[in-house]
């Protein structure tokens, strides 16, 4: 299969200083918010990287949940691959691609566990099913087949109706605190625009990147 001839030629939009400001997260709620109103596919959703203990990074697709002043919320099972991970190093990136709008946000940060109680408020908030898909999924674990699943899934529905669904302890939220943000924006003649801030003594420092 040949794909080297396979390119786009990028041409919806610029990213000057000016438009950047010198706050990351302003622009990262503006760029956050353009993808929504865009109607791309999955706004919200952001690859996950992370470090496993044979020092390997392990990526994945994941769903903003919050983004609360320098801070970014997931949720999902703490003793999943990434999970487990994160308890041995807490040092994670994130990848936002928005293909429609020609973009995409760099993040590297800190990521630690959030209060149970933040994690049950949004455990309850969340639809039956998924509820129920949390409680009996052993994430990343080795399991037989899906009939396993689908027989401990419909199994535990059923008793839903009449019981209420607490969250078990092993599933709740992170939070990310951002320390590293680049934000591209594909140009014509693969000069794309590259514009990062770094913290350095607690400043946000700008800065302009090659292509």
């Amino acid at each position: 299969m040949n794909v080297s001839n396979i390119r786009l030629t990028y041409k919806k939009g610029a990213l000057n200083e000016e438009d950047a400001g010198s706050d990351p997260f302003a622009l990262l709620e503006k760029w956050l918010q353009n993808a929504i109103e865009s109607e791309v596919n999955e706004p919200t959703a952001m690859v996950l990287s992370t470090i496993n203990a044979e020092g390997v990074p392990d990526s994945r697709v994941v769903l903003l949940k919050g983004l609360e002043s320098n801070k970014l919320l997931f949720f999902t099972n703490y003793l999943s691959d990434k999970g487990l991970h994160i308890l041995h190093n807490p040092g994670v990136s994130v990848l936002f691609f928005w293909p429609e709008l020609e973009r995409q946000i760099r993040i590297q940060g800190i990521a630690s566990k959030i209060s149970q109680e933040e994690s049950e408020q949004y455990f309850n908030s969340r639809p039956l099913e998924s509820r129920v898909g949390a409680i009996i999924s052993p994430q990343s674990q080795v399991i037989e087949n899906r009939e396993f699943l689908e027989k401990s899934f419909s199994s535990l529905l059923d008793k839903s109706i009449s019981q209420n669904l607490e969250k078990p302890a092993h599933w709740g939220g992170y939070s990310i605190v951002m320390n590293k943000i680049e934000f591209w924006q594909g140009r014509p003649g693969r000069l794309h625009d590259r514009i990062r801030f770094r913290q350095e003594n607690n400043n946000w420092i700008r800065e302009r990147l090659a292509p």
